[in-house]
């Protein structure tokens, strides 16, 4: 059993790698094969199709991405030191990982985007639940102050979203040194817009 399990996560970590350079589609069972030294008949012990490989992938990375994003930003303390944390995490979260490519996530969003079945299913699952965490943790700041108590915490999120796609696209894509200068910037720029109204002094 236990090295029926080792070969498992062997498969999952080559084939993580694989998906985070050539995205969820060019993992197929013939190349993943090739890549952990095995035959592809081989491999069916393990998985039984294309899409099985590839939902396990996503959960696979979903467990990568929490013990480097999510577990160490939990150590902060609720609030605006929290989403700061989650948020230096989360950028380009993926070579810090050890992946020699990027986000497999970010890049399934538009592989799938008008792909229906369980992948995308999986894919809109995942989005959901990173986007709720993202959610309370704007919303605990806003709670203890940090943020303004009034601030539209669904538009927040949608544009933080939107910079880490821009970081994606400029730091994978573009090769932009200053990916994440940039992003930084832009996110300390949304900080400022969602911060407390100071009160003047009479």
């Amino acid at each position: 059993m236990g090295n029926l399990a080792s070969t498992r996560e062997r498969i999952l970590e080559q084939g993580l790698a694989l998906m985070s350079q050539a995205g969820l589609e060019g993992v197929t069972l013939g190349v993943l094969a090739d890549q952990v030294g095995m035959s592809k008949s081989g491999l069916f012990a393990h998985f039984r199709s294309k899409k099985e490989v590839q939902i396990r992938l996503l959960e696979h990375t979903a467990v990568v991405g929490a013990a480097h994003i999510i577990e160490p930003s939990m150590k902060e303390p609720a609030g605006l030191l929290r989403l700061k944390a989650l948020v230096q995490n989360w950028f380009g979260w993926a070579p810090r990982a050890g992946l020699p490519g990027g986000c497999p996530v970010a890049a399934g969003l538009f592989e799938f985007d008008d792909v229906e079945g369980p992948v995308r299913d999986k894919i809109l699952e995942m989005e959901a639940q990173w986007r709720g965490l993202l959610m309370q943790t704007v919303a605990d700041a806003c709670s203890q102050g940090h943020l303004r108590s009034n601030l539209d915490v669904a538009q927040f999120v949608w544009e933080l979203c939107g910079i880490y796609l821009s970081h994606h696209a400029a730091q994978r894509f573009l090769k932009s040194p200053d990916a994440d200068r940039r992003a930084q910037t832009a996110f300390a720029a949304l900080l400022e817009r969602a911060a407390p109204v100071k009160r003047k002094k009479k």
